[in-house]
C-alpha cells in the first residue's frame, strides 16, 4: 500500500448555512436584533413549541455567559455572548436544548451546536415577543437571595452588579412604533431604530426622504447615518441633550407614516436622491 493510501482522511465537520436575516420569521425580529446589539438590558419571554419550560432571552447575563437555568427551571439565554459559531439563530436554539438537560441553580455550558434546529424551529411562532427594558442589572438576582455564607462573597455581589448598573446607557423603547430605542451614551442622545423592510428599498426611501428634507424627526434631530445588522438596517438619529424619549413619540409615528409611503415608490431614484443614497450608504456601520 503507498503511502498515500495509508493517509488519514480528515474529517470535514458539516456547518451550518450563513443566513443574512439571522432571526427573520420570528416574532420580534427587530427587537431581537437591538437586544443582541445594541440594548443594554433588557428581557423577553419566549414559548417553547414541545415543552412546558419557561424561557427568557437575555440582552446580558453575568460574565456574558450563555445562560443559566434558575433554581425554580426557568432558563435564561443571552445574547450578547463572547461565542458565534457562524449562525446566531442555531447557537440559541442549543443554548436551549443544553438548559433543557441542565439541573437548576446551574450554568448552561456552551459546546459546538453543529447542524441542527434554529429558533424558528422550536419556539412557538404565533406567541406574541413582548419586551421589557430595564434600568439595571438587578433582575439578574430577581427571586434569588444573592447572600452566601460569606459575608466577602455577598459585597462581591453587590460591588459586580454595582459597577454593572453604574456602566449602564440609559434606553428607553418607544411605545408607539416597533424597536424603536431612544439612548443616552454620555452627553449624547440617540434613536437606534431597527426596521424590517428589504434593506436596498429602505435606503432608496430614507435617500428619497433626505432629498426632500423629510428624513428629521423633528428640530435638531436628525438622521446621522444607521447600522448593517443580521440583514437589517438600524437608522440611527441624535437629537439635542435635552430631548426625551416621550418626545420622539408622535415625531417617529408620522415619519413610520411617510416612510410606508415612500417604499411604495417604485420608480428610478433621480441624480439628486442617488447622490442623497450614496451619502447614506457612506454612513453605514456594519456590526454584524
Amino acid at each position: 500500500m503507498g503511502k498515500k493510501s495509508r493517509r488519514k482522511v480528515k474529517q470535514v465537520k458539516e456547518q451550518m448555512p450563513f443566513i443574512a436575516r439571522t432571526f427573520e420569521g420570528l416574532p420580534g425580529e427587530c427587537d431581537l436584533i437591538a437586544l443582541r446589539e445594541m440594548v443594554p438590558s433588557a428581557t423577553a419571554g419566549v414559548t417553547l413549541k414541545d415543552s412546558d419550560r419557561v424561557v427568557r432571552l437575555c440582552s446580558l447575563l453575568p460574565g456574558a455567559s450563555a445562560g443559566i437555568v434558575r433554581p425554580d427551571g426557568e432558563i435564561w439565554v443571552g445574547l450578547q455572548t463572547n461565542h458565534n459559531f457562524g449562525d446566531v439563530s442555531r447557537d440559541l436554539a442549543h443554548v436551549i436544548e443544553l438548559g433543557l438537560e441542565t439541573e437548576p441553580g446551574n450554568p448552561i455550558v456552551m459546546t459546538d451546536p453543529r447542524v441542527g434546529p434554529r429558533l424558528q424551529d422550536i419556539l412557538e411562532l404565533s406567541a406574541p415577543f413582548e419586551v421589557t427594558v430595564h434600568d439595571g442589572f438587578d433582575f439578574w438576582v430577581e427571586g434569588t437571595d444573592p447572600a452566601t455564607s460569606s459575608g466577602q462573597a455577598t459585597e462581591e455581589v453587590s460591588a459586580s452588579l454595582g459597577a454593572a448598573n453604574e456602566s449602564i446607557n440609559p434606553t428607553v423603547r418607544l411605545t408607539g412604533v416597533d424597536a424603536a430605542y431612544w439612548t443616552e451614551i454620555g452627553e449624547r442622545r440617540f434613536l437606534r431604530w431597527v426596521m424590517p423592510h428589504d434593506e436596498s428599498s429602505l435606503l432608496n426611501a430614507l435617500a428619497r426622504l433626505r432629498h426632500r428634507g423629510e428624513d428629521a424627526l423633528g428640530d435638531g434631530i436628525r438622521l446621522i447615518g444607521s447600522f448593517r445588522a443580521h440583514g437589517l438596517l438600524v437608522p440611527v438619529w441624535e437629537m439635542p441633550a435635552d430631548t426625551e424619549a416621550a418626545d420622539l413619540e408622535k415625531p417617529t409615528a408620522e415619519f413610520s407614516t411617510r416612510l410606508e409611503e415612500t417604499l411604495a415608490d417604485k420608480t428610478p431614484l433621480t441624480a439628486e436622491e442617488r447622490s442623497a443614497r450614496n451619502g447614506l450608504a457612506n454612513r453605514q456601520l456594519t456590526i454584524r
